[in-house]
Order: C-alpha cells, then structure tokens, then sequence
C-alpha cells in the first residue's frame, strides 16, 4: 500500500496532518508525491521532519532535458526540506516526442542518474497513465534499467485485451528485473460528469463501500499465493486522490481478500455505472 500524497494538494496544513497521522496507524511506510501536486511537497514538509526515516519519500518531475530535471529535483528537495528523495520518478513518459528528449543525451534520464550519483535519490522510476502507458514502459525498459513503473490497474481497464495484453507483457519484463510495479486508479468510478458537487479528485472514485472493498481486492487479491499470476511480480496499490477514502481503502488492503469473480465486477460495473477511466483519446496527458 502507497499512501498517494496528490491528496494533499489542495488541503490546509491541519487537514494533511491529521491525514497523515492515519499512516502510521494503517502501516504504510511509502509516500508517493509531485512538484506537479499542488501543495502536497510543501504539506509533507513537517510531516517528515520527525518520521523521514520511517518513510520511504517518493516524487516525480514532468521535465524532460537535463537541466530542468534537475531544478525540478532540487525545487522538490526543497520544498520538502530534505537532503534526497529514495525514488526518482518521470512523470507521464508517453509521448514519442517526449521520449526521445529525455533519453538524449542532454536529457532528462541522464540528469537524474547524476543526481543518484551524488546521493539525491535513490531509484530511478518512470509512470503513466492512459492505454498506451504500459506498451511505453516496455520500450523505457528497453532502454534503461528502471527501478519501478507507474500505471493504471483495475477492472474495467485491464478488460481492454490490447491494455491487458500490454500489462502482461510489462509485468514479465518487471518480474525478470526485479522492477517495483506500482498501480492506480483502482478506485476509479469514471469521469465526472456534469455534478455540482465539490469534486476531491479529478476523476470520480467507486464509493459504494462494498464495490470499493472489491475494487482494491482486484488488485491486492493478484498478490495472493495460489493465484495464476502468483509468478508475477508483487502489485502495489496508490491510494486515492480523494483522502476521505483513504481509511475504507486502508481497511480494505488489510484484508486478505481473493480477486473477485467476474461476474462480481460486472456487477458493480452495471450498479454503478464503473466505465474506463481512459479510452485512448481524452485524458492520456493527464
């Protein structure tokens, strides 16, 4: 379980607090940031000063040459007043244009394997999201030696055969190197639609309490031993960008529930109108 601090971006100081006094309590010791999340490095920034050793501290940056990496990093160290950072991330590498920048020579890769040189991180990762972010990571992969990937995992879109077959082929590659995988939006209810209300994330997240508790089983359940995919490396799970939501999910990861049937997630599909978050058009910049 990630604690996923975009959570934190548009809180007061007192509401990130006491959100993240729920961590030690539910045993996550892992914090997943962005200089690109609003407010939440500069939220974080007490929160460490007493528990930085506790936790293992990760952030991204959006730049792709050299030298803006590098300031990204640094703006990062920073704001959240600490000397290094254990993971590295590149945030949203999908775009071929992009791609091309950061593996060039004055890119952005090489910027941040001098700054793990120099002790201001650790790992090096590389995220995403939308359909075609695990076909991408197989060819970053191909490339460099990457500590951990980022991407979306849940029902509705590991029910894309081409997204899935991706996946698989991601997960093979990640399990051979022993590379961390990190998921998303396994809470994902959809897009927002046309809703008034006050909107704490930017997509609408399950909250019916029992298709919620198997949407996080769909993913944690894949780490259970007797599983087809019990080869495969070990799924970690980002919380929410919606933090009310961050003691049911707590709760729910806890258990040692099996993945559901797919009977079963068709069913919370159909009651609650679960769609795809991402369909290879809108919202693969994200």
């Amino acid at each position: 379980m990630i604690f996923g601090a975009a959570a934190l971006g548009s809180m007061s100081q007192e509401r990130a607090d006491a959100t993240l006094a729920l961590l030690p309590q539910f045993g996550i010791n892992h914090i997943d940031t962005a200089e690109s999340y609003g407010e939440s490095e500069l939220r974080l920034t007490s929160f460490l000063a007493d528990h930085r050793s506790d936790f293992f501290l990760a952030t991204k940056t959006r730049d792709r040459t050299g030298p803006e990496a590098r300031a990204s990093l640094e703006r990062s160290l920073e704001r959240m007043k600490v000397d290094n950072v254990d993971l590295i991330q590149l945030h949203n590498l999908v775009e071929p244009d992009e791609w091309e920048t950061v593996f060039g020579n004055d890119g952005a890769l090489a910027a941040l394997v001098q700054a793990r040189d120099e002790g201001l991180c650790k790992f090096i990762g590389v995220t995403g999201h939308g359909t075609r972010i695990p076909g991408m990571h197989v060819r970053s992969l191909g490339e460099f030696e990457f500590d951990s990937v980022l991407f979306p995992y849940n029902y509705t879109m590991m029910g894309n055969n081409e997204y899935r077959s991706d996946v698989e082929s991601l997960l093979g590659i990640c399990s051979d190197r022993n590379v961390a995988v990190q998921t998303i939006k396994s809470v994902a209810k959809g897009r927002w639609g046309a809703s008034p209300e006050r909107r704490f994330s930017w997509y609408e997240p399950i909250d019916d309490p029992q298709a919620l508790e198997r949407a996080v089983h769909y993913v944690t359940g894949q780490n259970a031993p007797g599983t087809e995919r019990a080869d495969k490396p070990h799924l970690f799970l980002n919380s929410s960008s919606d933090a009310r939501l961050l003691p049911q999910i707590c709760q729910a990861a806890a258990q040692t529930g099996a993945v559901p049937s797919n009977e079963a997630m068709e069913a919370d599909c159909s009651a609650h109108g679960i769609t795809p978050l991402f369909d290879g058009a809108e919202l693969e910049r994200i």
